[in-house]
């Protein structure tokens, strides 16, 4: 069975649930960059057949995240070519999820942590959840966070010396 075939069966498996979430831009324009939540039946090879599928057309996954229950899994990943992932996902019909997540780029990662985390708390923000990233933008370690206010968050972390980074800055 070629992968194409391969892919067309596990594709059937997944749950055929695109989800349009609102799109945040936030007021001061600061650099939000785009995830998607892919939907996977919990079967070895679907993270295998995703990857794959946005390696073919050059894409480079720049983080991941995987979250599982008994069936399925929730992959987050954060792109290169967030517009072509789109496209490529609505085209061989992959259940996903679009959001606004705040990357921020971690110079001394042992000190900044605890600096970034605490003025998010002062801040009153939560943090839904977070992931590091694979590559290292301009040679630092990030870190992705889901945030239930983007705009205080990139606001606060500005204002503490934070760098956000854009998709720009991730993009290879």
């Amino acid at each position: 069975m070629g992968w194409r075939a391969h892919m067309s069966f596990r594709r059937a498996a997944i749950i055929q649930m695109t989800t349009n979430l609102p799109q945040t831009s936030s007021k001061l324009d600061g650099p939000l960059v785009k995830q998607f939540s892919v939907f996977l039946p919990n079967k070895v090879g679907a993270m295998l057949d995703i990857v794959k599928l946005l390696s073919t057309h050059h894409t480079h996954v720049v983080a991941l995240s995987v979250s599982e229950s008994t069936d399925s899994a929730i992959a987050r990943i954060i792109a290169s070519d967030p517009q072509g992932v789109e496209k490529l996902f609505r085209e061989n019909n992959v259940g996903f999820g679009v959001s606004q997540v705040v990357v921020v780029e971690m110079r001394e990662v042992a000190t900044q942590l605890v600096k970034l985390l605490a003025a998010l708390v002062m801040a009153e923000v939560n943090v839904h959840f977070a992931y590091p990233l694979l590559i290292r933008p301009r040679g630092f370690s990030a870190i992705a966070l889901h945030l239930d206010d983007t705009d205080c968050a990139s606001s606060v972390l500005t204002g503490e010396g934070f760098k956000l980074l854009s998709q720009d800055d991730i993009s290879r």
